[in-house]
């Protein structure tokens, strides 16, 4: 317990907020926590502070990194609508709100809004005034019950070497984004293991079972089983005190986490530990070797390990509201032909009942993905027979990819099943620069005005790796709070005020071109091109069908003079560290486009035998590769901090090796056929480390063809390529890290070389 002492005016400025609310709703309860003073003011004691307003103070002193001497935080406890009030008398600021997240979000969005602090992925900018002018907000409510956030497969594209500080930084990003229904998935493996083991599964079987760090979630969802593992104890340990962490955490800020349940994925050895058992071989996953087996929740062993399970979990993190339980993500259900809307109408009403079991008032928490990725399983009769027989208070939909499909819409809004609207954004963790700004608003106004959305209670975000265009996830975490009266020509001079702590007339009309260039797409079309993975061409393992590739979304030219924008300002404004972020990142974007031209150039040209042309091309496309991979050493992430987070987690040589592996494999050759460079990543020593050399192998051999006359062998050609994929992963070699000395003329030059890069393959 803390004891803060409040300053007269503060004091003044607390009781009058508290009296204004408390004329509104006499039912509310009051609560608050004031700032230290200085030593020279006299002031009274409040000694008992509650824990809400205490956590939502950290947060802010934890990114300020000095106490908040002018900011007061005043909670009413009522039962409406999450909502927050701003105002400011005589240089102090009162944040007055209803529940921990709202206090946070409002005081985070007023900040950002006066350009006082930002705060993203790479990096934040603090500014606070010693005095703020005087203010009164209007009360602001939020639209949603729910504001949601992450998907299960973060933990794996992101989160597989996360510790407590950058779990920490997350949460508080939680916090100021006003999040409260968020995803939380680390340490189940200490519960499953335990669970096993309880039902015969020894601690070495499990080691052949378990897939490796990097690919747990989708373990998790039943897609896989003992791919690139054993998954070591001391992984599973660390897990198990982080999600400790986590949750404590989570629920100081107001939060109610989304934990795992029971989905029916049972270890291989229980087809014969329970022969009578109603266990399938499910279909094997994008092509993977190996099958998962899933216990019919009808089977009576399926209600005694869910309800397990549950037991187990609640013991380690406690009693939790929402669980989520996913039988058929991505894996269609076995059902028989004359009998189809009963069996799924028996599942989904055993799969609920698993829960309902242990924690009566818990809700079922599913996602949504299934009934979109495989639609033509799932008609409208068929979603409607899964949920028919489960309490429709006792279940929610995360209807978690409208940047691509839209199954509320065709669902009839999930009939009377409460449900949260979200995008994915983000695919893989991959990290192009894509975004839809007038897309998003354009769709959650349509939805609010919609008569056809059934329960809708929340709206979400639900990346899959985290780490990339994080301005995309400021304007999407606005929403929730004013998607009617949010404009994007507006929001952006506001945000870049924030985020770089001036303001510029290039700036504006850079990133009103930005706007029209490359935040102006929903979903980033080309990264599935003709079942092929990859954020550009040069991410993605060459093939001559790619010359058929037309062209990528948005408008490369107003890119390019939006850098240029960007650039006229950028000496002036060097010190400004989130603005030579971005400038990196645009340029990357800009410049990977113009390699691809280059690329389908160059096949192109060997394969028209000209032999010259193509070899101008390669060297230009060489030079701009590795000056792309040298100025990429100024972001975040590169391959050095992703295989050194990697190594850095491991307590053993075998370990290291172990997590490397994974780590490197993950990003690049993922597993099955069908998943390479699903997670592929613009960071150096990925451009010039294994783009580039994979390509130069391709564009060698489509050379040494059109010289020798001798007709190219495509098939030998990948094999080929995936035997050096195969070795690159393997490889133990050091990867170094390089900063840029003087990125701003490593971006002028890669910019002035770019022009020698157009022009379309006809």
């Amino acid at each position: 317990m803390r004891n803060f002492p409040l300053k007269p005016l503060a004091l003044k400025t607390l009781f009058l907020s508290v009296f204004l609310l408390a004329a509104c709703d006499q039912s509310s309860s009051v609560s608050s926590v004031q700032p230290q003073q200085s030593s020279t003011s006299q002031s009274s004691q409040i000694s008992v502070i509650p824990d809400d307003i205490a956590s939502v103070r950290d947060v802010f002193e934890r990114i300020s990194h000095h106490p908040l001497n002018n900011i007061h935080f005043v909670l009413v406890k009522d039962q409406q609508q999450d909502w927050y009030q701003i105002s400011a008398l005589n240089g102090e600021l009162t944040v007055t709100a209803n529940v921990p997240t709202a206090l946070s979000y409002g005081a985070y969005q007023y900040l950002r809004s006066i350009g006082a602090m930002s705060v993203s992925w790479e990096g934040s900018r603090v500014a606070l005034p010693e005095k703020f002018d005087d203010y009164h907000g209007e009360k602001v409510t939020s639209l949603f019950l729910q504001r949601a956030y992450l998907n299960v497969c973060a933990y794996g594209y992101t989160m597989p070497w996360w510790n407590w500080d950058r779990w920490e930084k997350e949460l508080d990003w939680m916090a100021l984004h006003g999040v409260n229904n968020p995803v939380a998935m680390e340490g189940q493996e200490y519960v499953w293991q335990k669970l096993w083991n309880e039902f015969g599964v020894s601690d070495e079987e499990l080691q052949h079972y378990f897939s490796g760090p990097a690919f747990t979630p989708w373990q998790r969802m039943g897609n896989i089983e003992g791919h690139k593992g054993p998954l070591p104890q001391s992984w599973i340990n660390k897990k198990h005190q982080l999600q400790k962490q986590i949750i404590t955490r989570m629920k100081s800020l107001g939060m109610h986490p989304v934990v795992p349940a029971f989905g029916g994925y049972v270890p291989k050895k229980f087809v014969s530990m329970f022969p009578d058992a109603k266990i399938s071989a499910m279909p094997k996953w994008t092509g993977f070797e190996q099958e998962t087996y899933w216990l019919d929740p009808a089977d009576p062993l399926f209600a005694k390990i869910a309800k397990r399970f549950i037991e187990l979990y609640n013991a380690e993190y406690g009693e939790q509201q929402y669980y989520l339980s996913d039988s058929f993500n991505e894996m269609l259900p076995p059902v028989s032909k004359d009998h189809r809307a009963e069996d799924l109408a028996a599942y989904g009403k055993s799969i609920y009942e698993s829960i309902h079991q242990v924690v009566p008032n818990a809700t079922w928490v599913m996602q949504g993905w299934m009934f979109g990725a495989d639609e033509e399983f799932w008609d409208l009769e068929s979603i409607k027979a899964f949920l028919s027989n489960v309490p429709s208070d006792k279940v929610m939909i995360h209807d978690i990819g409208n940047d691509r499909f839209h199954v509320w819409q065709r669902a009839n809004g999930f009939f009377s099943t409460p449900w949260i609207f979200g995008f994915i954004h983000n695919y893989g963790g991959s990290d192009p620069v894509y975004g839809a700004f007038d897309f998003y608003s354009q769709q959650v106004k349509d939805l609010l005005a919609s008569s056809n959305a059934g329960q809708l209670t929340g709206f979400g975000v639900f990346p899959e790796g985290l780490h990339s265009d994080s301005v995309a996830y400021e304007y999407m975490f606005d929403l929730p709070w004013k998607a009617t009266t949010q404009n994007t020509a507006s929001w952006l001079p506001t945000y870049t005020k924030a985020r770089y702590g001036f303001e510029s007339e290039e700036v504006d009309r850079a990133w009103s071109l930005l706007d029209k260039s490359v935040f102006s797409t929903p979903y980033w079309t080309t990264r599935w091109w003709e079942g092929s993975a990859g954020a550009y061409l040069l991410f993605k393992r060459p093939t001559i069908e790619l010359l058929r590739f037309e062209e990528h979304p948005g408008d490369l030219k107003a890119l390019d003079e939006a850098i240029d924008l960007l650039v006229s300002v950028a000496e002036a404004n060097k010190s400004s560290s989130l603005y030579m972020y971005d400038l990196v990142d645009f340029t990357k974007h800009s410049v990977s486009q113009h390699i691809d031209k280059a690329l389908q150039r160059a096949m192109l040209a060997y394969q028209q035998r000209d032999i010259a042309a193509g070899d101008q091309l390669v060297a230009k496309i060489t030079t701009l590769t590795k000056t792309l991979d040298d100025l990429m050493g100024l972001h975040q992430e590169s391959l050095h901090s992703w295989v050194n987070d990697a190594r850095s987690y491991a307590e053993s040589s075998s370990e290291e090796l172990l997590y490397v592996g994974n780590a490197k494999q993950q990003i690049t050759v993922w597993g099955g056929p069908k998943l390479k460079d699903y997670a592929s990543k613009a960071w150096q020593g990925m451009y010039a480390g294994f783009y580039l050399p994979r390509w130069q192998i391709y564009l060698a051999a489509l050379k040494q063809s059109a010289v020798s006359g001798v007709p190219f062998d495509e098939q030998a050609v990948q094999q080929q390529l995936i035997t050096w994929e195969n070795e690159w992963v393997s490889s133990t070699e050091e990867v170094k890290l390089s900063i840029p000395s003087d990125p701003l003329a490593t971006i002028k030059a890669l910019m002035a070389q770019t022009p020698l890069m157009a022009g379309a393959v006809k």
